[in-house]
């Protein structure tokens, strides 16, 4: 792992759907056994390039998402590396019991990207808002839950995806992200990423909240705090020595995720301190209720997840610690 951490964090040019299909066309001319699944959105995801070029290796299966993963399964037990595309909403519960049966259960291979997770979903509204995506998969044994949070990580993951055997769920930004990570850092799956060092309180975040994470520790040392920022891109296995050496520094925690308070990256924080080291934790996220339509903008305030929020939290969590 050898990290190169952005000063500038500015909107990206490219967007992170336009990554994966560059990643994924420059890794399939060299691997034979990459092939590409979609649920009918290979416009939304940007993959019409691969199908072009390696129109065999590429199969549009439709609005039939547990058919995808069924087929994808099946092509993995026959030695091809599936790459499956779909919405977050339709990746997780949809075909919940396909990934459980016939990927995590038979031990396969198969990659699967669910993009527009949480609030990115935004005008496609309540329906399609999976605020429990990372709950389902958790859940489920045999499988890796990654968020990458700009282009960067996202193009060095897909290719230590494609290189390692087993199952993969990747929680996609589908646009353009804000930039965190300049190019050539690599990273480690299952490794937490400092961000920046703090005393007082530790934020860990993961996918679009990094950023405002990052805002937020800005805000909170106008006010004298001194915030920690972890980003935890590997939601499972979560890394339970990183997260437990953050805390012991700080005393105090806070989680941000663009997900349900519930079953995401704040239980699984939660699960971490409260068997290694228990601290003041304060959960950043939507809290138990559906998505609604409107903008990114509008949700995070909407679900209190904008940066203020982040701060609120954190001298909560500082008050507690001090109590």
């Amino acid at each position: 792992m050898s990290i190169i951490i952005a000063k500038e964090h500015e909107t990206e040019k490219k967007a992170m759907r336009d990554v994966y299909a560059q990643t994924l066309m420059e890794l399939a001319e060299h691997d034979p056994r990459i092939v590409i699944l979609d649920a009918d959105l290979m416009n939304s995801i940007g993959t019409v390039p691969f199908a072009k070029k390696y129109p065999e290796r590429t199969f549009n299966c439709g609005i039939e998402e547990a058919n995808m993963i069924g087929t994808a399964a099946g092509m993995s037990a026959t030695g091809l590396i599936p790459f499956t595309h779909t919405f977050s909403c339709f990746a997780s519960r949809r075909v919940a019991d396909q990934i459980f049966m016939s990927c995590a259960y038979a031990e396969l291979n198969v990659k699967m990207i669910a993009s527009d997770p949480g609030i990115t979903a935004a005008y496609n509204g309540g329906t399609h808002m999976a605020l429990e995506d990372m709950g389902i998969i958790r859940s489920i044994p045999n499988i890796t839950l990654v968020e990458p949070v700009d282009g960067v990580m996202f193009a060095d993951i897909l290719r230590q995806v494609a290189a390692t055997k087993g199952n993969f769920y990747i929680r996609l930004l589908r646009k353009m992200a804000v930039k965190i990570y300049e190019e050539g850092s690599t990273f480690e799956i299952g490794k937490a990423i400092t961000l920046r060092e703090g005393t007082d309180v530790t934020i860990f975040a993961s996918g679009i909240c990094v950023a405002d994470a990052l805002t937020a520790a800005d805000l909170l040392a106008s006010q004298g705090v001194s915030a920690q920022v972890v980003n935890i891109f590997t939601i499972k296995p979560i890394d339970v020595e990183g997260i437990t050496a953050a805390v012991s520094r700080t005393g105090a925690a806070v989680t941000a995720e663009n997900h349900n308070i519930i079953g995401g990256l704040g239980s699984a924080v939660a699960e971490v301190l409260s068997e290694n080291c228990p601290v003041p934790l304060e959960r950043i996220g939507v809290h138990d209720t559906f998505g609604e339509v409107g903008d990114v903008g509008y949700l995070k305030k909407r679900f209190q997840m904008t940066p203020d929020d982040i701060v609120r939290a954190a001298l909560r969590a500082i008050n507690r610690k001090n109590q």
